[in-house]
């Protein structure tokens, strides 16, 4: 086997054509949290019912996740940039008919239309990383940057949202996307090269349609037990989206030119990174939700405070993802993912410790620790999984790495929920027996009913749901850390030596060096200047 010329230095040209592509990115991901604070004013003006507040906090997730594979498959085939713009134009129409929308059943409509257009950004931004930047080391520094604007996007969402409500209505927080849905359709064409699969297959609609089919009732069977238990009507649903599954990956092994790679997914260096992505997200999102209600009601803070403070875990992120790629320069990365891993259950078993009456910054020291060594791992793991993939694939292979963060957030919200959940109700239980159902099952129905009591039997009410629900974080903390643990073991045995040399990266190789991939993919590098 010949050794291939080293790979193309990214210019100027490429760095500014990733900074254009951080825009959607931010916006996508802001847009998953920032109506956590906004829907007392949505009620207070559309007046939805209970269901369809759920719907119109939750639609957005479901149609992004279910049509992750669908959209970056489309843009292998018709062209990434193709898709990102059209994405764009999709999400700024959405959002200011969410701006607008005058009944319940509109704003629903906008949130699952705003999903249609996240679904076409989310993964197009990353199949463009893979394709803007071949050198192994630039699109590790690339890649890190885009984990950690993902990431502080999503911790940016309640900030914006607490800001902008204090000065304008709720239909500020759709429209702030407008501006730079704008900017992105003027540059978008000017820096973005058209990339897409050299290979002219035909669109697989049956394929989009299973995978719609099958993550959209099991994610949807996720949340609905994790918030209301067990009940027959998800539980079908998450059995129904699992048989499609199966039929859709029955599928995927016949067709010649698959919507999913299966031999992509059985590559340690792929399927590894999928899968402790997927347990990240689990640990992350199922204690985000204990994290906000425990500064909010436990600690007393306002919305606006509560979301000022939940950005400081995110200092950590901005210093450790530099520096895990620092340390895979010169450890191998299994190792050095492992250890974030550790780092992150470390964080998550510190705050196993927090008590209702525990300084604040002793909940954001842990955070910050757990948040940094977390996000330095999956920053190695998103670059070892797009280096796996061939360029003509990048699309389809960021949208099954994005689809597994998904899911592993439902699986989060579902597990560590539920665990939290049984802990607080049990606690109650035995402290108050006699205290009315709401208040023994959530700490926001003790609070309700605290509101009712004279003063002595309210603050013993609220003292006991205080240090129930901070034993329930105490749990999920140590249910995050163990997801680590288990990231971290298979990143050292599953993970270790996958991502090899430059020599070993698809970006640096050619067709007639992957036998396998050679085959089925006349060329590697398909970029349509």
């Amino acid at each position: 086997m010949t050794s291939s010329p080293p790979a193309a230095l990214a210019g100027r040209r490429e760095w500014t054509a990733l900074g254009v592509l951080m825009l959607p990115l931010l916006f996508v991901s802001m847009d998953v949290s920032i109506l956590f604070y906004a829907l007392p004013a949505i009620g207070a003006d559309l007046e939805p019912g209970s269901t369809q507040q759920l719907w119109i906090l939750d639609m957005y997730g479901f149609v992004l996740a279910g049509l992750l594979i669908t959209m970056g498959a489309l843009g292998d085939r018709i062209g990434r940039r193709k898709v990102l713009t059209g994405g764009t134009v999709v999400f700024a129409a959405a959002s200011l008919a969410a701006a607008l929308a005058r009944s319940p059943e509109a704003l629903i409509a906008a949130r699952a239309l705003l999903g249609v257009g996240g679904a076409c950004l989310m993964p197009s931004t990353l199949a463009l990383v893979r394709n803007l930047f071949h050198d192994r080391e630039q699109r590790s520094r690339a890649v890190a940057l885009w984990t950690t604007v993902m990431a502080t996007g999503i911790s940016l969402g309640p900030v914006v949202s607490g800001i902008l409500l204090e000065h304008f209505w709720w239909g500020a927080v759709f429209l702030i996307n407008l501006p730079a849905m704008t900017l992105l359709l003027v540059l978008a064409p000017v820096l973005l090269p058209e990339s897409r699969s050299p290979v002219r297959a035909r669109f697989d609609v049956l394929s989009a349609v299973l995978s719609l089919a099958a993550l959209l009732p099991v994610i949807h069977g996720i949340k609905e037990l994790a918030k209301h238990g067990y009940r027959p009507l998800p539980a079908l649903g998450i059995a129904v989206g699992l048989v499609l599954g199966l039929v859709f990956v029955h599928r995927q092994g016949r067709l010649t030119h698959p919507m999913v790679d299966l031999a992509l997914l059985r590559r340690r260096a792929y399927g590894g990174s999928v899968l402790v992505n997927l347990l990240a997200m689990a640990a992350t999102i199922g204690f985000a939700a204990f994290f906000s209600q425990y500064v909010q009601s436990v600690l007393g803070k306002s919305p606006f405070e509560a979301a000022m403070w939940s950005v400081v875990p995110s200092l950590g992120v901005v210093v450790a993802a530099p520096a895990a790629g620092a340390l895979a320069k010169r450890l191998d990365r299994g190792y050095v993912m492992g250890g974030g891993f550790l780092v992150s259950a470390a964080g998550f078993l510190s705050l196993t410790g927090t008590r209702a009456d525990s300084p604040l910054w002793v909940t954001l020291a842990g955070s910050a620790v757990y948040a940094g060594g977390l996000v330095a791992a999956m920053t190695l793991a998103n670059e070892l999984a797009l280096g796996a993939a061939l360029p003509e694939r990048a699309g389809s292979a960021a949208a099954v790495l994005e689809s597994g963060q998904e899911l592993g957030g439902a699986l989060g919200m579902a597990l560590l929920g539920s665990l939290g959940a049984v802990v607080y109700g049990r606690d109650m239980t035995d402290a108050v027996p006699d205290a009315p159902d709401a208040a023994r099952e959530t700490l926001g129905g003790a609070v309700a009913v605290a509101r009712q009591l004279p003063s002595q039997d309210r603050e013993a009410l609220l003292s006991d749901a205080f240090r129930a629900f901070t034993h329930g974080l105490n749990t999920a903390a140590a249910g995050a850390a163990a997801a680590m643990a288990v990231a971290a073991l298979v990143s050292v045995v599953v993970l270790r030596r996958a991502g090899g040399s430059a020599s070993a990266d698809p970006g640096n190789r050619t067709s007639a060096d992957l036998p396998e991939e050679g085959l089925r993919y006349a060329d590697v590098d398909a970029d349509v200047r």
